[in-house]
């Protein structure tokens, strides 16, 4: 059968030597050990003992010299990073910080492991790794903001939580030019990397804690569950704990404790004079009943905080995301849908095709007898690349093209492009934290020279739309956000 698609356009070391035996030998022996050390530091990169001129932590300019600010470190796919986000918005607010929005990550990029198996990356590996992976982006030019995808507007126009976007704060706080720094001109990118590479060591932690400067939040979710105004023994024992088979396999010494992120960090804590607070992940989810790090969902004596969490729960994509979502489905599609999103590569999902095939043969077999007109269309949102579909449920349904219409969408169909273009144009990240156009005209060069990523934000737009439902493989976040999408903004026209 046919499948409707829209159209596209397309170590040093000296052999032999020896050393006289009037020479003595201690103080060459020092030596040796103190060019090693060098050698080593310099080799890792990490700047061990650096610490920043007062230029870095104390001149910024008036308009950000009284701002605190809030870092951390996202990591996985895009949904994880949604929902650490949402918690970063959270604990910038309870603790009155500027939050530092960042890129959208690599899917792949940063890992953190395994919270209820106390296997993850400490917050000072997750936190450079991050820098890194943000440094790749902004060389690469393929630096997309959160802030470029999400519609923060009502957020910062209601200044209910602050934020700047890593790049502004990047450019003022750690004294990089991003001009020079992404030009073509390799002289003037060195110089700009080497200032980027030590503020990196500094705002990862490598460096320590550094008095009215930096604060590294070293709590993970192996210790530390977060909770604000719960009304529970701050310090308390968490109800989830690493059994004693897995304290003795894994040599663990965790103990998981409840803290109120505002008697810890905020006002009168060690943290709270510190110009940048980092933190590493901020990703929680629920497990055995415990919340894996954040377990703050609701704040009745702080309405500030409240209003937050409710105007969180659901964050829109911004128009032109919608925009095109909306148009494929009501000019390209233009009939009643099914959208099935099928998760069948990625891992845990790749092991269970069948359950997943057997959600959507359910959903067809439901609207077979309700009578749906033929042919039932369904948009297919899938992993899966259509070369790979021979033999599976997918191929079916596609050569029944009398009763079934499929359609994709794939990142080269023309209407990808046009919107990455808008998106480019737009620049909708950058502009956070800005007060004066001017200072983004500086700043050009460092735009993304595509957003060619942004066919899943399209794709959850799309099934959003889907009037004759949803379907979605088990467990997948991407279906939890188009769910949150059905029922927060329904499509129309």
């Amino acid at each position: 059968m046919e499948i409707l698609r829209s159209n596209r356009t397309s170590k040093w070391k000296k052999k032999g030597s020896q050393i006289p035996t009037s020479t003595p030998i201690l103080p060459i022996f020092i030596l040796s050990i103190v060019v090693s050390l060098t050698f080593f530091f310099s080799y890792r990169h990490i700047s061990i003992g650096y610490r920043p001129s007062h230029s870095q932590c104390g001149s910024l300019p008036k308009t950000l010299s009284d701002e605190r600010f809030l870092l951390y470190a996202p990591h996985s796919g895009f949904s994880n990073q949604l929902s650490e986000f949402k918690n970063a918005m959270l604990m910038a607010s309870i603790l009155n910080r500027t939050l530092i929005v960042p890129p959208i990550l690599d899917h792949h990029a940063v890992a953190l492991g395994s919270c209820p198996k106390f296997r993850v990356l400490n917050p000072n590996e997750l936190r450079l790794s991050v820098w890194n992976h943000s440094i790749e982006l902004l060389r690469s030019r393929r630096y997309i903001s959160m802030g470029d995808i999400v519609d923060l507007r009502s957020l910062v126009s209601s200044s209910i939580v602050k934020m700047i976007d890593f790049r502004r704060f990047a450019s003022t706080w750690c004294g990089v030019d991003l001009t020079s720094f992404c030009s073509e001109d390799s002289t003037l990118e060195s110089k700009q990397f080497d200032a980027f590479r030590q503020c990196r060591s500094l705002l990862s932690g490598y460096s320590g804690n550094i008095e009215n400067c930096l604060y590294a939040v070293d709590e993970d979710c192996r210790t530390t569950v977060w909770i604000y105004q719960k009304g529970e023994e701050d310090g308390s024992l968490d109800s989830f704990q690493p059994d004693e088979q897995l304290k003795k396999k894994k040599r663990i010494p965790y103990v998981r404790r409840r803290q109120d992120v505002y008697k810890a960090l905020g006002p009168g804590s060690k943290a709270e004079p510190a110009s940048v607070l980092a933190f590493g992940t901020l990703f929680s989810s629920v497990y055995k009943g415990s919340e894996s790090y954040i377990d703050i969902h609701e704040s009745p004596r702080d309405e500030k905080l409240q209003a937050l969490i409710e105007k969180i729960k659901f964050l829109p994509f911004v128009p032109e995301i919608t925009s095109a979502g909306k148009e494929f489905a009501s000019t390209i599609i233009g009939s009643p849908f099914l959208c099935a999103q099928l998760r069948l590569l990625d891992g845990q999902f790749k092991n269970h095709w069948k359950s997943t095939f057997l959600g959507l043969k359910q959903k067809i077999e439901v609207l077979s007898h309700d009578n749906t007109p033929r042919p039932i269309h369904i948009f297919i949102m899938t992993d899966l690349p259509q070369a790979n579909w021979t033999g599976t449920y997918l191929e079916e349904l596609a050569r029944n093209s009398d009763s079934f219409k499929l359609h994709v969408l794939k990142e080269e169909d023309e209407l990808i492009t046009k919107t990455a273009k808008k998106l480019a144009d737009a620049g909708h990240g950058m502009k956070i934290g800005f007060s004066t156009p001017q200072r983004l005209d500086e700043m050009n060069n460092c735009s993304p020279a595509s957003l060619s990523d942004i066919l899943l934000y399209i794709e959850e737009t799309v099934c959003s739309c889907a009037s004759l439902g949803f379907t979605a493989t088990a467990g997948s976040t991407i279906a939890e956000s188009i769910d949150l999408m059905r029922e927060h903004q329904p499509c129309s026209g």
